[in-house]
């Protein structure tokens, strides 16, 4: 089948939301003024996402509509409309487009590399599917580039948790396999372990071990709130911490392949209002420090 561009991006969408993620996008703790330039830019990658996910469309085919999508977001053409709208907000804002231009990178990869070979592999594909996405959030919100390392480490953390959760999943259905080969080889097992109903003591011990390895990126993340000038902006970060901690600590116990690993709306309620107090606190004490004496 031959796609035009606009055809062919709006064919292969999801229809999956802001809403329907597992962490908040442009939560009602955005700032009203800040949330158009980052729906425009979540609209955009959830495009390009679903573009690259899609199972029944070649990869060569996914290629050609992922080029028309940068075309689109460097003004170059508006056939896409999501890169177009991007394109608009960005020069309004005088924004960079380096982070979309990123992430196109990242889906690129998706439509042709299933494997991975380590950690450091995994954690470089972090580097374009993951990391520009708080960049750019921090960017709208006129945050310093000091907490670009902090931001790094927690949305690597957040794409890891997102690979465990759905390694069943996108082995099934797309035989993509974010867990590096040599884990699985070492364990005994191979990728096929991914396709089983419930994950065997080899599988489900590699799992945990990577939600291990995960938690020393959410401890180099922790104190990332902490340094956001922007309160509304802090508080949505130390929410996303506090429920990727919980998931990752989840990962370390259950099979992502039988039993939930994912958070209700009720959950990220209760979580947030247990966390709401000590946020406060912490938030008090920052604003103390950073008092001229």
């Amino acid at each position: 089948m031959t796609y035009s561009p606009e055809r062919g991006v709006a064919e292969l969408q999801s229809g999956k939301g802001h809403r329907d993620e597992n962490f908040p996008v442009a939560s009602f703790l955005i700032a009203p003024r800040h949330r158009a330039p980052v729906l425009a830019f979540y609209n955009f990658v959830r495009a390009a996402d679903d573009v690259a996910d899609n199972a029944s469309t070649a990869p060569k085919e996914k290629l050609a509509l992922l080029e028309q999508m940068r075309a689109s977001l460097m003004g170059e053409s508006d056939s896409v409309p999501q890169g177009a709208a991007l394109h608009v907000i960005l020069e309004e804002r005088g924004l960079s487009t380096a982070h979309a231009l990123d992430l196109l990178e990242a889906f690129r990869r998706d439509c042709t590399k299933l494997r991975y070979r380590d950690w450091d592999d995994l954690i470089d594909y972090c580097r374009y599917s993951a990391m520009p996405v708080g960049r750019f959030v921090l960017d709208v919100h006129g945050e310093s580039q000091s907490l670009w390392p902090a931001n790094d480490a927690l949305c690597a953390a957040l794409q890891v948790i997102n690979h465990l959760q759905d390694c069943a999943k996108d082995y099934r259905e797309l035989n993509r396999v974010y867990i590096p080969e040599p884990l699985l080889a070492e364990a005994g097992i191979g990728v096929e372990a991914l396709g089983e109903d419930k994950a065997g003591a080899a599988l489900a011990g590699v799992i945990s071990g990577l939600a291990q390895r995960n938690a020393g990126l959410l401890e180099i993340s922790r104190p990332f709130a902490r340094g956001i000038q922007d309160r509304r902006l802090a508080l949505e970060v130390d929410l996303i911490q506090t429920l990727a901690e919980d998931l990752n600590r989840l990962l370390m116990k259950r099979d992502p392949l039988s039993q939930p690993v994912h958070h209700s709306k009720m959950d990220v309620a209760a979580l947030f209002m247990k966390r709401l107090p000590a946020f406060a606190l912490d938030r008090f004490r920052t604003a103390r420090l950073r008092r001229p004496s």
